[in-house]
């Protein structure tokens, strides 16, 4: 059977036809697509996009509907093996490694970040219960992980993974809190220190094994994706060490249905090099005789309406950032953002934000919503 006769019944019950009229449907452009993709399966389809083989009206309903048909199951092939193997028999996640995902990903331009995100550059999930734009979003995710650790005015706080400083800002100027903040981006650094000035705020370069001191609560909003399977205890262990005894520790991030121990091979090689997405038990057996889980919220499907809204303004504002990165580059993120806002609309990625204490809460920990 031909390659594309191979795709079609692949597509069959999906939803998804090749050049049908549909958005979702997939225009081929380019014939050498189908070959590409028997042979190198999610990396060949991405690159193949980047390349211009082929599009689609909607990308995120086309990568929606071939998620919520588990078609990648049936296209794994000896490709992702590489993979597979270099995340076992290496740790990827090597503090060695810290700064690569930083300077790979995070420190593509500041403007670019800019013109995609939030008025306060958050750059996780919002919170849209009852928003009705992304900044709305965004403030009620901060205002929410502020009220479920139950901040109060000159308590110290560690945001590990700090971004440009987003939490640190909004935490310190409304509630009256000191802030230090990690990231291993050069960029975040620098940005974040400028829009914190004035505020008891402290943004450090630095890797989450090299921390030390004690903080009534602890914080970590989009970091724990970037640090492997293999380093997860070690990480639970090192906020759990600078954790004092009746502090909280919220976690905030994105998740998987199923253990990995690698990522998609695209979004490895394009996005987020040696990333992965926990399990629910993965993170349990991480927290064991280290941490009470005293809540976990689940709102995946608000990443669905942040990707979007990211990927409007991306493409609202191209013309202002577009002298920096060329053709390929546009593609290549248009990709990731449509293809991520896909994966959790067909729920096949969750956002998790889990509430932990070291000894359990006296008289329970009260939900927060």
């Amino acid at each position: 059977m031909s390659h594309n006769k191979i795709i079609e019944s692949l597509l069959e019950g999906t939803g998804v036809k090749i050049n049908g009229g549909n958005p979702c449907d997939i225009h081929v452009l380019d014939e050498r697509l189908y070959k590409r993709v028997m042979t190198y399966g999610s990396l060949g389809l991405g690159e193949s996009y980047m390349d211009g083989w082929w599009d689609s009206k909607s990308l995120d309903g086309f990568f929606c509907k071939i998620f919520s048909a588990g078609i990648e199951n049936k296209t794994r092939n000896w490709r992702v093996i590489p993979y597979l193997l270099r995340s076992i028999i290496t740790n990827v996640g090597h503090k060695s490694k810290a700064f690569n995902i930083g300077e790979r990903h995070y420190d593509i331009g500041n403007g670019l970040y800019k013109n995609m995100l939030d008025k306060r550059m958050v750059y996780t999930c919002g919170y849209w219960e009852c928003a009705k734009n992304l900044d709305e979003a965004q403030e009620a995710k901060l205002e929410l992980v502020c009220r479920k650790l139950n901040l109060k005015e000159g308590q110290k706080v560690l945001d590990v993974g700090c971004g440009w400083g987003s939490f640190a800002k909004y935490a310190a100027g409304k509630y009256r809190v000191s802030l230090t903040g990690i990231t291993v981006s050069k960029e975040q650094a620098e940005l974040g220190r400028e829009l914190c000035k004035g505020l008891p705020v402290k943004i450090h370069l630095q890797d989450y094994r090299d921390l030390n001191g004690q903080f009534d609560h602890i914080v970590s909003l989009g970091m724990f994706e970037h640090v492997g399977y293999k380093n997860y205890r070690t990480y639970m262990k090192i906020v759990n060490r600078c954790l004092k005894d009746n502090g909280l520790f919220l976690l905030h991030t994105i998740g998987g249905n199923e253990s990995v121990v690698t990522t998609d091979p695209w979004i490895d090689k394009y996005i987020f090099p040696d990333s992965m997405l926990p399990s629910i038990k993965q993170i349990s057996a991480s927290v064991e005789n280290l941490f009470v889980i005293e809540d976990l919220h689940n709102f995946g499907s608000d990443y669905d309406k942040t990707l979007m809204a990211w990927y409007s303004n991306f493409e609202d504002n191209w013309d202002n950032i577009k002298s920096n990165y060329d053709e390929r580059f546009y593609r290549m993120w248009k990709y990731y953002l449509l293809s991520c806002a896909g994966s959790f609309r067909a729920r096949k990625n969750q956002l998790w934000q889990i509430v932990l204490s070291k000894k359990g809460v006296p008289e329970g920990y009260k939900t927060v919503r």
